[in-house]
């Protein structure tokens, strides 16, 4: 418990760091489980679609969707969108039955409602128009 807490209490920049590669980036990273699941269970009220990008560093496909999925964030004002490296927040990876790389999650209400496994652009396009509304 005492892990949890300095790591809640001592991660101030944990949430922010997505802004300096994209500085008009709508893509959340979180490098902290306890300020995601701080996030999530805000989320959980919320009918609003959040898409989670489950990715890794040092995967080809993952770099690939990166700006795809920064598109999608600048068109598609009404959904959140968070990214979760796999290696850092393995926990959460887990949690979400993550088992390849990139995993995109979509997300209302805190509950799973579709997910796309790979780097396919069109399929998480249709699937965020179908579940956004």
């Amino acid at each position: 418990m005492g892990s949890f807490l300095s790591s809640f209490l001592g991660g101030s920049t944990a949430l922010d760091s997505s802004s300096s590669s994209s500085e008009s980036s709508r893509v959340m990273s979180f490098h902290s489980s306890a300020r995601w699941q701080l996030h999530f269970n805000s989320c959980k009220e919320s009918s609003q679609l959040m898409v989670v990008d489950f990715a890794a560093s040092w995967c080809g496909p993952c770099k690939l969707m990166e700006p795809a999925v920064h598109d999608m964030a600048a068109k598609f004002t009404d959904v959140e969108f968070a990214k979760i490296d796999v290696d850092e927040l393995s926990d959460v990876a887990q949690e979400f039955s993550v088992q390849a790389m990139p995993t995109f999650v979509l997300v209302k209400n805190g509950k799973e409602v579709d997910r796309v496994v790979g780097a396919n652009k069109d399929e998480l396009e249709k699937k965020i128009q179908k579940h956004r509304g």
